[in-house]
């Protein structure tokens, strides 16, 4: 349920900044260009779509492979500590 959240607000920071922020981003640059949009508001939603989905699921995983290293390092110091 964190990692949804993680990516809700990464997928919303992302999505609105590509929005706002007239300079394109990378990944959804490259869709609009592989996919050839032509229209350009739909160049720029499709774009800030893109970009809020790439960098949301990336943020999900580095928050999820750092959550479980965490919890894998807490739980050798408790057995460490029991001995």
């Amino acid at each position: 349920m964190r990692g949804l959240a993680v990516f809700a607000v990464f997928f919303a920071i992302f999505l609105v900044s590509s929005l706002v922020i007239s300079s394109p981003l990378f990944p959804g640059n490259v869709f609009c260009l592989v996919f050839s949009v032509s229209n350009l508001d739909l160049v720029v939603l499709v774009g800030a779509l893109v970009n809020g989905v790439f960098y949301g699921f990336i943020a999900w995983i580095v928050f999820s492979l750092g959550f479980r290293w965490i919890e894998r390092s807490l739980s050798k110091d408790e057995f460490v500590d029991k001995k």
